[in-house]
């Protein structure tokens, strides 16, 4: 009896399975397009009941499509185990279900009614919506696979990802539900604050913290957390959690992304991306909770939490979106130092990368240090922590010494204020896009200075933009080796190739043109404006940082196109995007003869 059931088992395996794929993707497809529906759409209680019942039935195909493979997985024990999580949760719904149909029991319900929680309906529907979410992104992992058949290159692959990231948020962003005004779709305000928020730059033309629902707020949450780490990443970090495996272009994908030293080391890298992610995130929330000065007044505690943690990962992220309609200069919060010193210190660890994080921070890693005193940091994390040091003194520097000489926002402050107000304008203009003083009274030699900070950028590896800080110091290290006639470039007892030199001096003519270009464009499209602040827009916008002099939402519809074009390019990097479009040479194995060239 046992060996005609494997039979059976055996023979009807690929047939079965198949089928149940098919109807639990259809499924998750419905169940996604219910969710966007009841929290998108402004629904009665009526509709909002009927539409949890859909969802419950759907349920239940995801529950007999985990207790089928499970039937006909041979290693039942392994299967298991590896799915640990998935299974607890299909057991919770199989009993529900049984409870609800069988004995009209509503566990849900009931655990409510304990709790003296009045309103059911609206907090079941989140429950439901948050355990829907969770099997729909199970699918869509499983479906991720297909990134491994795929003949694209990883780079291609990398932007069509930020590109869906974009469609879906401006989607979602345009919902009735997701704003606070009534009347026809925002289409444009949707698709710049979906791609803003996507690339983690923080330019905004409408005001996120009036303009947007709490749902909406959400969703731009939600969209900056998958830009910063980026969209593959997550779902490749899913992938090895859940056990399905990571193929090559998985691999190629995140190491490049990531800036690892090889594949074998990318998955494991991969996990502590995460790890370090939610971990930085939780600790500057809960700072950031309590740096709240008692003049900033929230409605609820709620609130208060939510506007905690969604500053948090728009520090960490670099993405500078504030709740405040005048970003950090909002009159209650301008002259809350602790609050600036806890974002710009968040900032900073998001700007040095993942890769120096870990190799500098991790339990391990200062475990090791402390038996062996002598042992270094890697290069990389030397020239990430260091050139930004540098460059963050030098902005300090050179923001306090001008602004107090030509500037008015330093007008009427003490040393003190003014030095943390250099110090965190020197911050965050590599990067991360907030402010804590008036952007449109900077003199013209601090915005000068200001756009020299933002075309660097944060290090490699990094949720910030610009050329990075590798990049700058190469070719400034290239340079000063020219000129004393040397023909290697040496840091740090090593030496670099003649690759990496290659790379950041293509990097750095990429950038530079494709800045020019769109200045040359926007100087048109926007003659109207001072071109300085022109000049501001457009490389914040590339270097994703965010910072504005005010003229973002005056732009006309020309010049927010040209703006989100620079943000997307800008996130994804000139180089990537020239890779993407070029086609590889069918051999480099030949040289010409060297010519000789008049240069300078």
């Amino acid at each position: 009896m046992r060996e005609h059931l494997y039979s059976f088992l055996y023979d009807s395996k690929e047939r079965v399975l198949g089928v149940l794929k098919v109807l639990t993707q259809l499924s998750a497809l419905v169940a996604f397009g219910l969710i966007v529906y009841q929290n998108g759409f402004l629904l009665t209680e009526k509709e909002t009941l009927i539409t949890n019942e859909i969802i419950e039935i759907l349920f239940g195909v995801f529950a007999v499509n985990y207790f089928v493979r499970l039937l006909y997985s041979f290693e039942r024990a392994q299967f298991i185990k590896q799915g640990w999580f998935e299974g607890m949760v299909m057991v919770l719904i199989l009993l529900t279900g049984i409870n609800t149909v069988i004995f009209d029991f509503h566990i849900i319900e009931s655990i409510f009614n304990f709790l003296k929680i009045s309103s059911y309906t609206h907090f079941y529907s989140v429950f439901i919506t948050v355990s829907m979410l969770y099997l729909v992104g199970f699918e869509f992992v499983r479906l991720s696979g297909v990134l491994n058949s795929a003949t694209l290159q990883p780079a291609t692959t990398f932007i069509f990802s930020f590109m869906l990231l974009i469609v879906i948020g401006t989607a979602l962003l345009m919902l009735p539900a997701m704003t606070t005004m009534s009347g026809s779709p925002y289409f444009m305000e949707a698709l710049f604050t979906s791609t803003s928020a996507s690339c983690v730059t923080g330019l905004i033309i409408v005001d996120t913290g009036t303009f947007y629902t709490f749902k909406g707020q959400l969703v731009i949450l939600a969209l900056m957390q998958l830009g910063g780490i980026g969209i593959v990443s997550f779902t490749t970090f899913f992938a090895t959690f859940l056990k399905r495996g990571v193929g090559i272009k998985h691999q190629l994908i995140i190491q490049d992304y990531l800036s690892t030293d090889s594949l074998a080391s990318t998955k494991g890298m991969l996990r502590k991306v995460v790890g370090i992610t939610l971990f930085i995130e939780a600790s500057a929330a809960m700072l950031i909770f309590f740096s709240w000065g008692d003049q900033v007044c929230f409605d609820t505690l709620g609130r208060k939490i939510f506007s905690s943690i969604f500053h948090a990962v728009s520090a960490f992220n670099n993405a500078g979106f504030s709740l405040f309609q005048n970003g950090l200069y909002e009159s209650e919060i301008r002259e809350s130092y602790l609050l600036h010193v806890v974002i710009g210190c968040t900032v900073i660890m998001g700007g040095l990368g993942f890769s120096v994080i870990e190799d500098v921070f991790s339990v391990p890693q200062l475990r090791e240090r402390l038996r062996k005193p002598w042992k270094e940091w890697k290069l990389s994390s030397r020239i990430a922590i260091y050139t930004s040091a540098a460059l963050i003194l030098v902005g300090m520097i050179v923001f306090y010494a001008v602004e107090s000489r030509n500037g008015h926002v330093l007008d009427g402050k003490d040393p003190f204020s003014s030095l943390i107000i250099s110090f965190f304008q020197s911050v965050t203009t590599r990067t991360a896009g907030f402010n804590t003083v008036d952007m449109s009274l900077l003199s013209t030699p601090t915005l000068i200075f200001m756009i020299f900070l933002m075309f660097i950028g944060a290090s490699s590896g990094s949720t910030g933009g610009g050329i990075k800080t590798s990049t700058f110091l190469i070719i400034f290290m290239s340079s000063i080796a020219t000129i004393k006639g040397k023909k290697t470039i040496d840091m740090g007892g090593r030496s670099i190739s003649n690759d990496l030199l290659h790379k950041a001096f293509s990097i750095f003519v990429f950038a530079a043109t494709f800045n020019l270009i769109m200045i040359f464009l926007l100087s048109i499209t926007e003659g109207q404006l001072p071109i300085i602040d022109v000049v501001f827009e457009q490389v914040s916008a590339f270097a994703t940082v965010g910072l504005s002099t005010g003229i973002t939402s005056s732009l006309s519809t020309m010049g927010k196109s040209l703006i989100l074009i620079s943000m997307f390019v800008g996130r994804i990097g000139t180089l990537t995007l020239a890779l993407a479009l070029s086609d590889r040479v069918s051999s480099g194995s030949y040289q010409y003869p060297t010519a000789h060239l008049l240069i300078g």
